[in-house]
């Protein structure tokens, strides 16, 4: 028995006790610093290894970083205060277009023309109640004449009393008819006007003309073309010198948002360039699927780089204070969580896990795990990583 335990100490002996390293080898030596759990926390490099001339650090600064800070998918909107969508203003042949897709308009300008029976139907309208006007005042004009000389008759006793009661009625009668005869009248020339026409000309044309100045977005329309669609659009045009951005802000960050405040919008198409919005609307309802609500911000684009449907995200945030940055490439994500590297001493790279903020100027804020004066690889942490026996990817 004391022979068979003996042989087993003996064995154990011999499965404990590794082999030196060859001296002057560049191996990665991964046999410092390890974890609680058996995992090697630091990575050991030579001076001479090849490797070590991969690597790269940076020392860590500190920066102001805003606080309190909100990032959130957003997209470019037209704004609907800004936007005129051209209906024909009565049926016809279209004779004209006169702007094509992306052309800049100002308002008044002629966009198409159009040759209608309704227009001349509006202008034949307006010439009768012209003349039905002018038989109201003439016959007016009679009946107050025959009153006035009938009063004076009456003043010498010339006529009976009935008689200038009879008039006055005839005078009431004809005040009556003058009066709808020019709110026929009024009504017929105010259509004209709406319609631009003339009252006294034939064979014009229906011009129609921008509601607004800005660019012509959509066109609908040809010429030849018979609309009687009065309900259908057929040009929109927008006014792009200010755009929306629109967001879907998180339930739990609502509160961090007003409506007054500043926004910085980050697009796909202009990357490492922000636009500055500011905050006009916040929907009174919440996305019931999405658990977000939808957030509106008027941000000026006086040089129309800004185009409906780009997407990008805003990037709200309140007071600033002063955190640990390092650059994007210095963080590795692990089934863990994030971490860096930390060059502890020449060579010696400690693998150190970190809490990022947000991203403020190209770099990241680390609210926990660095400080400033830290050295962190910022080239070939991959490498060292690779380096680790056992690392969870």
């Amino acid at each position: 028995m004391k022979r068979l335990i003996s042989l087993l100490v003996s064995t154990t002996l011999v499965i404990l006790v590794a082999p030196a390293a060859p001296h002057g080898s560049q191996a990665v030596d991964a046999s410092s610093n390890r974890s609680p759990s058996g995992r090697t926390m630091a990575v050991s490099l030579p001076t001479s290894s090849a490797q070590r001339r991969q690597i790269r650090t940076q020392q860590v600064v500190t920066a102001n970083v805003p606080g309190d800070e909100i990032v959130a998918p957003g997209r470019i909107i037209l704004d609907p205060r800004r936007v005129g969508r051209v209906l024909l203003p009565v049926p016809g042949r279209v004779d004209r277009v006169s702007v094509r897709v992306g052309d800049t308009v100002r308002a008044g300008q002629p966009l198409l023309t159009l040759d209608s029976p309704e227009a001349e139907a509006a202008i034949a309208e307006c010439r009768q109640s012209q003349a039905a006007l002018n038989q109201t005042a003439a016959a007016l004009h009679r009946v107050q004449g025959d009153l006035d000389r009938l009063r004076d008759l009456l003043e010498h006793k010339a006529v009976a009393n009935k008689e200038v009661l009879h008039a006055e009625e005839d005078l009431a009668q004809a005040q009556g008819a003058h009066i709808q005869a020019e709110a026929a009248w009024s009504q017929t020339s105010r259509r004209l006007e709406i319609l631009g026409l003339e009252p006294g000309a034939r064979g014009q044309q229906v011009v129609v003309r921008a509601p607004l100045s800005g660019k012509v977005l959509e066109v609908a329309v040809t010429s030849g073309e018979y609309r009687t669609d009065t309900n259908s659009v057929v040009m929109t045009i927008a006014d792009l010198t200010t755009v929306l951005v629109s967001s879907d802000v998180a339930e739990r960050d609502i509160r961090l948002v007003e409506v007054g405040e500043g926004v910085s919008v980050e697009l796909v198409a202009y990357p490492g360039q922000s636009f500055e919005a500011r905050v006009t609307r916040i929907s009174d309802t919440v996305d019931a699927r999405t658990r977000s609500i939808q957030v509106q911000a008027d941000i000026a684009n006086p040089q129309g780089l800004l185009r409906p449907e780009m997407y990008g995200r805003i990037r709200h945030s309140h007071a600033s204070r002063p955190l640990p940055v390092v650059p994007p490439q210095a963080l590795i994500q692990s089934a863990t969580g994030p971490f860096v590297f930390v060059e502890r001493t020449p060579g010696t790279f400690e693998r150190t896990p970190v809490v990022p903020g947000g991203t403020s100027g190209g770099q990241v804020a680390i609210l926990d795990g660095l400080r400033a004066g830290d050295h962190v690889v910022v080239d070939g942490a991959m490498l060292l990583r690779s380096s680790q026996p056992g690392e969870q990817q």
